[in-house]
Order: C-alpha cells, then structure tokens, then sequence
C-alpha cells in the first residue's frame, strides 16, 4: 500500500529539526533526506531510519523494529529500523533518532568515499 502525502510531510516535520530535510518518492515509497544524504525512508506510512554498527544498539536497546523488505522470492532485512513510539509526538522527541540517522549517513558516505580513493 502506497503512503499518504500527509504521512510523508509529517515524518518530514518531524525531522525538521535534524536539518533541511525533504522527501522523493523512489520505489513506491519516499527517501527522506538530510541535505543529499538519505537518512530514512517512508514505506506504508511508517517511518524508518538510517543505522550502522554504532547506532544501531540504540534503536535495538529500545525495542525498535527493523524494516524487512520482501522481493524476488526472497526477504531482506535493511540498516533501518522504525524509531520508537514516543518519537512519534514531536519534532523534539524525534530529534535524537533523527541525529543518529544522520551520523550513520555521514559515515557511510564518508566510507565510500575512502573506498573510492583507493582504488587505483
């Protein structure tokens, strides 16, 4: 089921306060993005996050959930994980999750980047 244009412009509000953050649609959901960094993404009017090795114990400490994807006969599970409940109420209360997002993101990137040059 393809989500809502209101739940996609409140996952947005609610990471206002991480930076400029917009949504794309891609894949039949949205990309959500802090500047050209994607830090989450919308599927089924839920919003998941952005995780590596250093933050993805917060987000199981906390009991969150992983976003699984399913496809070509098989199932996948992601670096995303659907922050908790109460983060749900305000910008505020999504703003830690949101900053662990975006870390992740920035390695991630920065990684790539080292792989990139060195290669010959």
């Amino acid at each position: 089921m393809p989500e809502s244009p209101g739940f996609v412009a409140f996952a947005v509000e609610l990471l206002s306060r991480v930076g400029p953050v917009r949504a794309r649609a891609m894949f039949g959901g949205h990309g959500v993005y802090c500047g050209d960094l994607m830090i989450g993404l919308v599927d089924d009017d839920e919003l998941f996050l952005k995780t590596d090795a250093e933050s993805r114990p917060r987000f199981e400490e906390a009991g969150c959930r992983r976003w699984v994807y399913t496809g070509g006969g098989r199932t996948t599970e992601t670096s995303y994980f659907r922050p908790p409940d109460e983060a749900h109420e305000s910008p505020e209360e999504m703003e830690p999750w949101g900053k662990l997002a975006l870390a992740s993101a920035r390695r991630a990137a920065a990684a790539k980047r080292a792989r990139k040059k060195s290669k010959p």
